[in-house]
């Protein structure tokens, strides 16, 4: 008996240990606290209805996806150039003068004069070049620029710009572009049929801009930084500024408007913006948003807002129908009468009432979804559902802003 008990208790012990090493935490990385926190400050979240946890359905974003820096964009740059090599679809130089002048004015530079002669190339088409500057881009940085015909040049296919100084609204050469221009589309023709698919008349050199001036932007010697919010939001920018706050700690973070939130850099942070802007870019905030229902009566596209509620109301509605069809009918006289053979119109009208002409009750709805069923018991289509919106915003039963694009 006691050999027994103690197997007994040797199998129970061994249960007892595997049991033990399941539940046993796993060895922490180092810098790793208890229960899989980095034992360093971590990015926090911010949402719901006081600022301090998501709220029920909404999705957390960061920072980086909601605002940008204020001062920190892509400037606009453009020039005006000749496109060469064309196969007979450039600018005719009659029509498009401008197109004349810039070719004798490019040869004169290259020690060509052609003053007094009858140029008549079609070979040639004067283009407007534009491209985006990004932000921090320096010298020898490459971009890709976009080339638009100016005259009547029938397309750009095959041709290839040359060098083109690109300027910005200061009038100052920011980029110099050159090379052959790809376009989508073409265009054939013949003496009697004509072809386009695309538009011809616009392309892109991938690359084809050379950067040769760099926009100053000192970021490391800002005492201050401003976030501007990309949708305006009094909610989100609140939000946004206590994420801030509580990352960095202290009140250095301030919404000043429902766009813009005033960060005052710390002075530990001062002369190392990176590492700032890259902590404060991964934050996560709930963004808060209006209740806004969106119409596109062209396509009979509705999206709505999740916000977006309504009270209880009664809606009736039915579609009209008028067919009318025509049956002609001949008349035809006795063989031997003095009558004469006629056509007599016949018209049916018909007029067919869809839909139902009782009340649907729509309950008052607390989520979205609710919403969403009530309006689809009524069994009616999206261009009718944009008149009965329209119509529930009217009575005063819709909490929604009606946007029709």
């Amino acid at each position: 008996m006691r050999h027994l008990l103690t197997q007994a208790a040797a199998s129970l012990l061994l249960v007892a240990t595997a049991w033990a090493a399941d539940l046993a935490p796993a060895p922490m990385a180092p810098g790793q606290a208890r229960g899989g926190a980095a034992a360093k400050l971590a990015p926090a979240s911010f949402g719901g209805t006081h600022g301090t946890s998501p709220g029920i359905g909404g999705a957390l974003s960061r920072i980086k996806d909601l605002a940008s820096v204020e001062g920190v964009r892509s400037n606009q740059i453009l020039g005006y150039g000749i496109v060469v090599g064309l196969n007979g679809t450039g600018d005719t130089l009659n029509n498009a003068p401008f197109t004349k002048q810039s070719l004798q004015a490019m040869l004169e530079r290259l020690g060509v004069n052609t003053r007094g002669a009858n140029m008549r190339t079609a070979n040639v088409a004067a283009v407007m070049v534009t491209a985006n500057l990004p932000p921090f881009a320096t010298q020898g940085t490459r971009l890709d620029v976009t080339v638009s015909a100016l005259g009547d040049a029938k397309s750009l296919q095959g041709g290839t710009l040359l060098a083109t100084p690109l300027l910005g609204a200061d009038g100052e050469v920011y980029a110099v572009s050159q090379g052959p221009v790809a376009i989508s589309g073409f265009s054939a023709e013949a003496e009697a049929a004509k072809i386009t698919r695309g538009v011809p008349t616009v392309g892109r050199i991938a690359n084809g801009g050379l950067v040769e001036r760099e926009i100053d932007f000192a970021l490391n010697k800002l005492k201050t930084l401003r976030l501007s919010l990309r949708n305006p939001d009094l909610t989100t920018a609140r939000r946004v500024a206590a994420a801030i706050n509580d990352f960095i700690g202290g009140d250095s973070a301030e919404p000043t408007d429902p766009s813009t939130i005033v960060l005052q850099i710390p002075p530990r942070f001062q002369g190392n913006m990176i590492r700032l802007l890259t902590d404060i870019e991964q934050l996560r905030v709930e963004p808060d948003q209006g209740a806004r229902v969106i119409i596109d009566e062209r396509s009979g596209i509705i999206v709505m807002g999740r916000d977006v509620r309504v009270s209880t109301v009664a809606v009736a509605q039915g579609n009209l129908t008028v067919t009318i069809s025509e049956e002609p009918q001949v008349s035809q006289p006795n063989e031997f009468g003095n009558g004469r053979t006629v056509v007599v119109p016949r018209s049916n009208v018909k007029v067919d009432t869809e839909g139902t002409n009782k009340l649907a009750l729509v309950k008052e709805s607390v989520t979205l979804r609710e919403l969403v069923d009530g309006l689809n018991a009524l069994g009616i289509g999206p261009r009718d559902l944009i008149s009965i919106l329209q119509a529930i915003k009217a009575a005063g039963a819709l909490q929604a802003e009606i946007e029709v694009m």
